[in-house]
């Protein structure tokens, strides 16, 4: 018989609370065993959307453990927010103990409070052409002249005080439609943000926003590059990704992730592509179409 606590609840009464196959007390959304039957490049993936590096070389066993703490951690944040990190003594604190309990809500690198989401360690890992290119995105402009520091300072600003461009005026992801929209962008399904998931493996994908491309093509180790030879008044040409699996091709030339995209928005394109093949694979398909010329 089981010895009751205080509360005059059995010791036992936790564990008959939770899901089979969950060993993650007071997180019933995660599933262990439903976790562990996740192939390993999903496992990959679902890590990398959570900003967890260095994946490449872990076995399945050590990613599953790696995706359930990722989650974990995860839920304990977003039940911290919710909470203001209050243990029940009531609404009102002293302005020195709420600091404290945001200090400690914050996840190592990332010194700006309340948003878990922006991590200026991560951030200033990041290439000059790749924070321009952010910047850019977010219609933050006179960034050429500017050295790194200052750089990773500015997106740090735009990203924590939400300025710089609205998602529509950035693409957003929302679909570019005119008089050539083909079938393909029309029966696609619509991603917005990197926050998306494909409804199912092998499901085509349509984009126009920055980061979901961006993400894309460095989860595949793919450079964004211009065909050389179709380069015209200066300006990049027919846009490709070079991907080291294909092995590299001479005809392609690499460009900044900058002038990718300027090229992409001046030429009002869509981005069609593939996260998974319909058995689960990782899929490196992709394709670019504009809607108002049938040559895209």
């Amino acid at each position: 018989m089981p010895t009751k606590n205080g509360s005059g609840r059995g010791s036992g009464s936790t564990a008959t609370t939770n899901p089979p196959g969950n060993q993650t007390p007071n997180t019933p959304d995660i599933n262990e065993s439903e976790i562990a039957r996740l192939k390993v490049d999903q496992l990959r993936d679902r890590l990398r959307r959570r900003g967890v590096t260095g994946t490449a070389d872990m076995r399945k066993d050590d990613l599953v453990k790696a995706l359930v703490k990722a989650m974990k951690d995860g839920a304990k944040k977003s039940t911290s927010a919710r909470t203001g990190g209050s243990s029940g003594s009531g609404s009102s604190r002293s302005g020195s103990s709420a600091k404290k309990s945001t200090s400690s809500a914050n996840p190592p690198g990332n010194q700006t409070p309340n948003t878990p989401d922006v991590n200026e360690s991560e951030i200033a890992r990041l290439k000059v052409d790749e924070l321009r290119s952010r910047l850019r995105a977010r219609g933050v402009a006179g960034t050429a002249d500017m050295p790194k520091a200052d750089l990773v300072k500015a997106l740090v600003k735009s990203l924590t005080d939400g300025s710089g461009a609205s998602s529509s005026s950035r693409g957003g992801g929302g679909v570019r439609k005119g008089p050539q929209t083909s079938k393909s962008i029309k029966y696609a399904q619509e991603v917005t943000s990197v926050d998306d998931e494909p409804e199912r493996p092998g499901r085509s994908l349509v984009t126009t926003d920055h980061e979901v491309i961006r993400r894309w093509a460095e989860a595949r180790k793919g450079v964004p590059t211009t065909v050389d030879g179709t380069e015209h008044d200066g300006h990049a040409g027919v846009l490709r990704f070079d991907f080291p699996s294909n092995g590299r091709e001479q005809r392609l030339r690499e460009i900044s992730w900058e002038e990718w995209f300027r090229t992409f928005d001046e030429r009002r394109l869509n981005f069609i592509y593939q996260e998974e093949r319909s058995d689960g694979k990782q899929s490196n398909f992709f394709r670019l179409e504009s809607p108002d010329r049938e040559d895209g």
